[in-house]
């Protein structure tokens, strides 16, 4: 008898990637068998899914992010990790295997200079800028670049932000080696990962909930009695303990300097010769530097700048009703705006917190401007991801640069691609090369 659902989608977790592969693998083998059904793919996608290589609210594997969207009727999933392309390989691998489009990016932080006064996307922190590469092809790049520091960048931060925690939490103290490190699958370990070790280190030092409590209530301010309470949700007592210790004002916080971060055209660079597309991450134009976003977005776009990313949920499923209005007509200006300039808009709900949608709502009246311009971002994401894998023939690349006059031409041409190419036709593109204009390169698919 083959193993039951339920305990393959906990396998696909494992950190051990031959475990997760044969979990999916008899995952798919079961759907295509009938032994339960799989929903018809629609329009919604999820374009910004971080894995457990950085972090994943579920805990989720890249695999598990790619069947987790097919059962959910997605067209596309994309994956964006933070600092590190490691999933990369195997996302693709199981995103061709159960039929998704795909892509796959990755986000950081920068420096950008021209707003080092005004705060950007990176809450109290000016200048500073949460920052995305879109539709790079492989975890290991020809030419790694600025890749390697991002990661060890980040480490270091974390590093020092725990020499800031562990006197204060004593005798509650981690090894970052020996407590934080092993909790993400290739040691790229982030402030949640610091957040799930110290609550593992105080079961250990307090093994009974009302001291261990207690403990907390001392560290961190609060009622012990609403802190035990929290126990029975770790991922909420996790959000505590971090809004406590590691945003500012917690003694492990210090405000970064931007000359901390890599700079905005340094990141630029990287990612274009990477063959992969700079990519502004909008949080919901309510910060000064978003209130001025016609200057913002004319400084990224001369720069190299050529899609926008936009993480819908947060700016319409809001409670207070004059919050949401005033979000939601940013996020309609923001949609226009990139609109107009031929950008593509890649929408996705991050999932880098519990609670977090696996997928926007993609019924809901809020959502009703963005299904067309996310799916179409979807197709162009995966027709760049085929045609630059193979050819070297992607959005940035020097083929497109010379064949596209303007922005909207080239929009259009890598969509018909991503809709003609299925995710496992890789080997239709065997008709196609790169001393073909764009119309016969859609002919030689058509025709494929």
């Amino acid at each position: 008898m083959p193993p039951a659902r339920e305990l393959l989608e906990v396998q696909l977790n494992d950190f051990d990637p031959r475990l997760r592969w044969d979990a999916l693998e008899q995952l798919w083998e079961q759907a295509k068998r009938g032994d339960f059904d799989l929903p018809e793919q629609g329009k919604a996608v999820n374009l910004h899914c971080h894995s457990f290589f950085s972090f994943n609210g579920y805990g989720q594997s890249p695999a598990c992010v790619a069947w987790k969207a097919r059962c959910l009727g997605l067209a596309a999933a994309g994956l964006v990790d933070f600092d590190v392309l490691d999933g990369v390989d195997e996302f693709f691998d199981a995103c061709r295997l159960v039929g998704l489009r795909t892509c796959a990016g990755l986000e950081t932080r920068i420096f950008l200079p021209e707003f080092a006064t005004r705060e950007i996307n990176s809450p109290g922190e000016p200048g500073i800028a949460y920052y995305m590469g879109a539709g790079f092809t492989s975890s290991t790049l020809a030419s790694p670049g600025l890749l390697p520091r991002l990661k060890e960048t980040a480490q270091q931060r974390n590093q020092s932000m725990l020499a800031r925690i562990n006197p204060h939490m004593r005798p509650v103290e981690l090894d970052y080696e020996g407590d934080v490190l092993p909790l993400a699958p290739k040691g790229n370990a982030t402030e949640r990962h610091l957040c799930i070790a110290f609550d593992r280190k105080a079961k250990e030092v307090f093994p009974k909930a009302e001291k261990r409590a207690a403990f907390w209530a001392e560290k961190l301010g609060g009622d012990p009695d609403k802190i035990q309470a929290m126990f029975k949700e770790p991922p909420v007592f996790h959000a505590f303990f971090r809004s406590k210790v590691m945003k500012a004002g917690g003694v492990g916080y210090v405000k970064p300097e931007g000359q901390e971060f890599p700079e905005f055209r340094t990141v630029t660079k990287f990612v274009k010769d990477s063959g992969a597309i700079p990519t502004y991450a909008w949080l919901d134009g309510t910060s000064d530097g978003e209130q001025a976003m016609d200057e913002l977005l004319e400084l990224v776009t001369s720069c190299g700048v050529e899609a926008i990313n936009i993480i819908p949920d947060r700016n319409w499923n809001i409670k207070d009703p004059a919050v949401k209005s005033r979000k939601m007509a940013e996020m309609e200006t923001i949609i226009d705006m990139a609109n107009s300039k031929g950008l593509p808009i890649l929408v996705g709900t991050e999932i880098n917190a519990y609670g977090q949608r696996l997928v926007d709502d993609f019924a809901a009246p809020e959502m009703a401007s963005l299904v067309e311009p996310a799916y179409e971002a979807a197709l162009i994401m995966h027709g760049h991801t085929a045609l630059q894998v193979r050819y070297g023939m992607g959005y940035v690349s020097a083929w497109a640069q010379s064949r596209f006059c303007s922005a909207k031409d080239k929009m259009a041409f890598y969509r018909r691609v991503g809709e003609r190419i299925e995710p496992s036709d890789g080997n239709r593109l065997g008709a196609v090369g790169p001393e073909m204009n764009p119309e016969e390169v859609l002919l030689a698919l058509k025709d494929a």
